[in-house]
């Protein structure tokens, strides 16, 4: 194993969620995501004598649950770290073992150079950013963001709470991405255009002259201009009808760290200064929609506006 791979792992065990020698650790990971999964065990087998290490193999889709054992497994755990391929951020079972107490961080679509380099950040630097863009948009009514590419779309947050992703896991319940770096909500409903000029998958980092087009009218997203992302979305429409396009998160990326985009949507939604959409599954972030899909994309140069005024982004 790397000295660059054990270091991370130690910030993430250590640092981020302040494991400690009494605590059970659970590390998930699936057959392409073995080495890091293993710099995870490792780490936490320094800490502590109850560490587990569970594999299995890499999902389709991201969202998608994983083995009833493992999700047993973390549910029973004080602390959950899932270095994965596909997504278990929006899961049921990582939300039922942050219910049960247990804390935890997902990592999903990690390589092993966005491990070493998103878990070399200032986490106090982040939190404190969070906090900055917390403060502005508290009490918003109306969040709108534009771009240079085109983006002009409002949204209205409702009762919905915004959170935030600073990375520091280490309440009971408590849950991060790890690289962390993001304020973020669920909005009850959203009307306009976003275009995607940074990251989405399937593509991974957009070419200069790459864009992506979608409109979306009270909440769902009527128009996908791309066929890639379309196929995936009518993939899980086949499950879920049109949950599957609802508009499921607006996220400002608060990492000042992250300073290029490198084509890992879990890093590049974290940068300063950015933006990023998603569409499917809510649920695990406030929402009331339950989707096997969640798809992020990363707006470059975004303006946001509180309820008419513009306000200050982190990094910008």
């Amino acid at each position: 194993m790397s000295s660059e791979l054990a270091e991370a792992a130690e910030t993430a065990v250590e640092q981020c969620l302040r494991v400690a020698p009494d605590e059970s650790v659970v590390v998930v990971t699936d057959d392409r995501r073995e080495r890091i999964g293993e710099a995870l065990y490792e780490a936490a087998s320094a800490v502590t004598d109850d560490a587990t290490l569970l594999r299995y193999p890499p999902a389709d889709q991201h969202g998608t649950e994983p083995p009833a054992p493992v999700a047993a497994a973390m549910a029973e755990s004080d602390a959950f770290l899932a270095p994965t391929t596909k997504s278990l951020s929006h899961t049921r079972a990582r939300g039922s073992a942050c219910e049960a107490g247990a804390r935890g961080a997902t990592l999903p679509g990690i390589t092993e150079d966005v491990f070493t380099t998103g878990l070399d950040a200032d986490y106090a630097a982040i939190d404190a950013a969070c906090d900055d863009v917390l403060a502005q948009v508290a009490d918003a009514d109306e969040i709108r963001v534009t771009s240079p590419a085109g983006t002009d779309i409002a949204f209205g947050i409702g009762d919905r709470e915004w959170l935030a992703d600073t990375g520091l896991v280490r309440e009971p319940g408590g849950f991060s991405n790890l690289p962390a770096g993001e304020v973020f909500i669920a909005p009850e409903t959203a009307t306009g255009t976003y275009v995607v000029d940074g990251t989405m998958m399937p593509h991974g980092l957009l070419g200069e002259d790459q864009r992506l087009t979608f409109e979306v009218e009270d909440g769902l997203v009527t128009s996908v201009g791309d066929d890639a992302v379309r196929e995936e979305l009518e993939a899980a429409a086949e499950s879920v009808g049109d949950a599957a396009y609802n508009l499921a998160e607006l996220g400002i990326g608060t990492n000042v760290g992250v300073d290029e985009l490198v084509g890992s949507v879990l890093l590049d939604e974290k940068a300063g200064g950015t933006v990023h959409i998603a569409i499917g599954d809510d649920a695990g972030i406030g929402g009331e929609t339950d989707a096997p899909i969640h798809l992020d994309g990363i707006l470059r140069n975004p303006t946001v506006y509180v309820d008419g005024d513009e306000i200050e982004l982190p990094g910008a």
